[in-house]
């Protein structure tokens, strides 16, 4: 009797295990090969993405590398089934620091890159550029008011925006604020081959590859570390809430800014 309960415990020990592997390995191939969540850490992609906004980010668009793996398993070398981004895909990468970083994609390998007054310049052609009404941004704990010459005093804070438009007809929404030469007229650079050029949507609130890791910005990046494409937003939420306190939890969401694509 005593040897079957033996047997009994030591079968539920497996078992126990063998489930906690198999759980594991389930997790590891949907956050390495298929989906992984992203929380944005900084306004450097305002207006598209807010502190506070949580997204799923696709795996497979641009193959696999060690920066795809969960915990970096395995260690390969190099990029697997790979696939380069398209220009204006919002794509999360491993920076110079290690972290994971979101930019978009502006430039691909060969391509020749500058701003003029912040103008973006691709292949020697402007990219086209149009004054939108300005942006207004209510103000939050996940939204502080960074906008030059405000204070947000008011619970609102406005940018100046421009609806840029890129080869093929991607558009989207950036922020200029101040005249910055160090950004807003740069280059020009050539793409080098196996890297791409990225830059945050709030270009003047952006280390991005305008600006060298060396002063904290990304300089080329890899295509080896690129992680995946930004998807959508599945939570938003604008920092108010408290832990201990779980009706905040909703009150602080931003549920106009869920489900949007990216």
């Amino acid at each position: 009797m005593a040897d079957r309960a033996e047997d009994k415990a030591e079968e539920k020990k497996g078992g126990l295990w063998r489930g906690l592997l198999l759980l594991l390995l389930f997790v590891w191939t949907l956050r390495s090969l298929i989906v992984a969540p992203f929380s944005i850490p900084s306004g450097s992609m305002l207006p598209s993405l807010y502190v506070g906004d949580y997204l799923l980010v696709t795996k497979w668009p641009y193959g696999y590398s060690r920066a795809s793996f969960l915990f970096g398993f395995p260690p390969i070398e190099g990029r697997i089934f790979a696939d380069l981004p398209e220009r204006g895909d919002v794509a999360v990468f491993r920076g110079p620091e290690g972290n994971d970083v979101i930019k978009r994609v502006i430039g691909l390998p060969g391509d020749t890159i500058k701003t003029r007054g912040g103008a973006l310049i691709l292949n020697g052609t402007a990219v086209g550029r149009t004054r939108l009404p300005d942006v207004v941004v209510r103000v939050s704990p996940n939204s502080p008011c960074r906008s030059v010459g405000q204070d947000g005093s008011g619970g609102l804070c406005t940018y100046p925006a421009f609806r840029e438009t890129l080869p093929g007809g991607r558009s989207y929404t950036v922020l200029e604020q101040v005249d910055n030469p160090a950004v807003d007229d740069f280059g020009p650079v050539r793409v080098p081959e196996g890297s791409v050029f990225v830059m945050g949507d709030n270009r003047d609130d952006s280390a991005d590859s305008r600006i060298s890791p060396a002063l904290g910005g990304m300089g080329f990046v890899p295509v080896e570390a690129l992680v995946g494409r930004a998807a959508f937003t599945f939570w938003s939420t604008d920092g108010s809430a408290s832990w201990l306190l779980p009706w905040t939890w909703f009150t602080a969401a931003r549920f106009d800014r869920i489900g949007d694509s990216h």
